[in-house]
């Protein structure tokens, strides 16, 4: 059985990891936004409506940092699907609200892919 294909906004500010992933999400028939920090991200996903599930890395520059963007993002569309990566933060899976997965840097495609389809189901 296939996956449902998500559109999925990455907001990563490593440019090969951003790429990487693109490519991996793409080449598996996801539909794809970029943005390079939470700022980008903002607008990208006040303008599409359709946007499934948000992968935003935690450490990055601009106004607000990826902890603070899923709050945002939250505020205006509580049941959206949300993954979270870092490699130096931390975060206990039992403390995060429903539709929230935490996937610890480095991580692998086929566990970024798992999240998408457990967040799709």
């Amino acid at each position: 059985m296939a996956a449902q294909n998500a559109v999925v906004l990455v907001v990563e500010d490593e440019p090969v990891v951003r790429f990487a992933t693109l490519d991996a999400l793409e080449e598996v028939g996801h539909d794809v936004l970029e943005a390079a920090n939470a700022d980008e991200a903002m607008v990208l996903f006040r303008n599409n409506p359709h946007i499934d599930i948000v992968f935003t890395d935690v450490n990055m520059d601009g106004s607000i940092d990826g902890l603070q963007l899923v709050q945002r993002v939250r505020a205006i569309r509580p049941g959206i699907g949300i993954i979270i990566t870092s490699g130096i933060v931390r975060l206990d899976p039992m403390l995060l609200p429903a539709n929230t997965i935490f996937l610890p840097k480095p991580y692998q495609y086929d566990e970024l892919l798992s999240s998408i389809h457990q967040l799709m189901e």
